[in-house]
């Protein structure tokens, strides 16, 4: 499923090339044709991106509301700008320690990056996909335009130059004013649209007050946005914290601290498109953590494997219907 840095860095590449434009909306599959319908012909005026949700407004105040869930993606074809406030013109990748490492960028074994990632803003005729995994910038390889639909599209949004195909969604509605406001209520805070003070206290809040394992409510998206299975394995060993500990025992600057991770780990997978949890790394290390998930993470996808800092076996069960990754010996 993808988390929070995915979805945000989906609704900039909105903003960048939908936003302010009129859109042609359809739905090929059929399974969306009546909200196509009432979309179609609107200019987008606006973009959000709450956790793990994404709201696109038209003109009218009409919101589509989109959320991914677990195989749901966002192709984009035509002409593409990047989002300059991503990346910069040398490619800087900033890692966890914030210092930032300035080199090229890096697709990982599952092509993992969009084309955010790649560097200088830019136009060019392309086609990406924007999911959890995405496939990296590339020719399209047709000079056809709009592009022929592939595969079972859900909403296709075309303007002059930029089609986005929407694929897999868990979530595709047509909302009011009324109904984004309440669907973003429900949801827990996010760093990257919340006041980071004020999220804080929230999240503080809602964790010290549960008697739940601190491992299901990093991922109940009603105590915070974005976190998925791999940053709730990340947060959990960064925090040195067994998943299993009720939220109201942890400690309360621990808490806190889960949190401020939690803001900087998200600013660093939108502008690398990584979910990059490991800190200090030399320039090397850094680029096999940035081409390959292997490299990348402390204890996520590593069951059975020995702890990076103490040797100990990873152990993998299940929690909250996802797996879970952890160490019990530095995670106790």
């Amino acid at each position: 499923m993808p988390e929070g840095h995915s979805v945000h860095r989906i609704a900039r590449q909105f903003d960048r090339n939908i936003v302010g434009r009129s859109v042609a909306a359809s739905s090929p599959q059929g399974r969306f044709a009546e909200g196509a319908s009432l979309i179609d012909g609107r200019e987008a005026v606006e973009v959000r991106a709450v956790g793990k949700q994404m709201f696109l407004g038209f003109d009218g105040d009409l919101w589509l509301r989109v959320h991914l869930g677990m195989y749901g993606a966002w192709d984009f074809a035509g002409e593409i700008e990047v989002d300059p406030t991503i990346a910069s013109a040398n490619g800087r990748m900033g890692q966890t320690n914030q210092r930032g490492t300035d080199m090229d960028a890096v697709f990982d074994d599952a092509g993992e990056n969009s084309l955010s990632s790649i560097g200088a803003p830019r136009k060019t005729r392309v086609h990406v996909r924007m999911s959890e995994q995405t496939r990296g910038l590339g020719d399209d390889g047709s000079a056809e335009w709009p592009p022929p639909v592939v595969g079972q599209v859900r909403l296709r949004l075309l303007t002059t130059l930029t089609c986005a195909d929407l694929r897999g969604p868990t979530a595709c509605e047509l909302q009011t004013p009324e109904e984004v406001r309440a669907t973003i209520a429900k949801l827990g805070p996010d760093p990257l649209v919340d006041d980071l003070c004020e999220g804080e206290e929230r999240f503080v809040a809602a964790v010290r007050r549960k008697p739940t394992p601190i491992g299901l409510l990093l991922m109940d998206q009603s105590v915070v946005s974005g976190i998925g299975n791999v940053y709730r394995a990340e947060l959990l060993y960064r925090a040195l914290l067994d998943p299993h500990t009720p939220g109201k025992l942890v400690p309360e600057e621990l808490v806190r601290q889960i949190w401020r991770d939690w803001a900087r780990l998200l600013v660093v997978g939108v502008e690398t498109g990584q979910m990059m949890t490991m800190d200090d790394l030399d320039p090397e290390a850094y680029r096999r953590a940035m081409a390959s998930r292997d490299d990348r993470h402390w204890v996520y996808h590593r069951a059975g494997l020995a702890c990076r800092v103490c040797g100990t076996e990873i152990l993998l069960e299940e929690m909250g219907a996802r797996k879970l990754y952890w160490c019990p010996s530095c995670q106790k």
